[in-house]
């Protein structure tokens, strides 16, 4: 595979991992801002099967931004590219279980089994609580430290980027990881202004990974560390001359 198409398919998973996460969490409004909704009030099951199965597509489009440029991540920074992998995989886990955790508000909606509304009340502002959980612990801060710090260090380090755009990954994450421990520890709300600004930075890092990788691809020209410095990316992923 070209260095060109590596680029292409990677940029395109990461524009996918937008176009599906953003659309889920709307989708899902009513059933975590609607305490009655697992009574049955406050919308159809239509919206909230399609935001499950957008977020599981968004699972395999994390993935696939680690996996599919392993072997050039691989060739600059072994360490960092399996520990890429690694915080894509644990980041899915976590929005695998709040994907569970809406599945089983749907089955008690559809089938109580006698439970009072009281207790499914109960039940269902307790998975909504999980969900929320997963999403703090998930995006509100596993991707800090993927996709800010580890991915934007090695693009950094390895020059496959711009070190302008990497800077964006580099301030990110961390301001991603603080701003869901301040929310763990009370200081404010998920999702209030200021956890919104402080993830502005990744959310730039993270388009831009996707527009630039689509569009222009990996710099060609980046040396691989302990490489013949002329012989450039291995002949596999070479990018043909315009």
């Amino acid at each position: 595979m070209s260095l060109r198409k590596l680029a292409r398919i990677t940029g395109v998973l990461w524009i996918i991992t937008f176009v599906t996460s953003i659309p889920a969490v709307l989708l899902y409004d009513p059933l975590l801002n609607n305490e009655n909704f697992i009574l049955g009030a406050g919308g159809g099951d239509t919206r909230i099967f399609v935001g499950a199965t957008l977020e599981l597509l968004l699972i395999i489009a994390n993935i696939g931004t680690a996996v599919v440029p392993f072997a050039l991540f691989r060739r600059y920074n072994e360490r960092l590219a399996i520990g890429f992998v690694t915080a894509r995989i644990v980041e899915c886990v976590f929005i695998a279980v709040g994907i569970v955790s809406v599945l089983a508000i749907m089955t008690l909606r559809d089938d109580p089994g006698g439970t009072t509304d009281a207790t499914l009340v109960s039940l269902g502002q307790s998975l909504v609580a999980v969900h929320d959980a997963t999403f703090l612990l998930g995006p509100g801060f596993v991707v800090g430290v993927g996709n800010g710090l580890i991915l934007g260090y090695l693009m950094y380090t390895s020059g496959l980027m711009p070190r302008r755009l990497a800077l964006f990954g580099l301030i990110g994450g961390p301001l991603v990881c603080l701003s869901g421990i301040a929310v763990m520890f009370g200081a404010f709300d998920a999702g209030s202004g200021p956890q919104a600004i402080a993830t502005i930075p990744e959310i730039i890092w993270e388009a831009s990974l996707g527009l630039y990788l689509t569009f222009r691809g990996f710099n060609a020209a980046a040396p691989v560390p302990g490489e013949d410095r002329g012989t450039g990316i291995d002949p596999g992923l070479a990018v043909a001359a315009p």
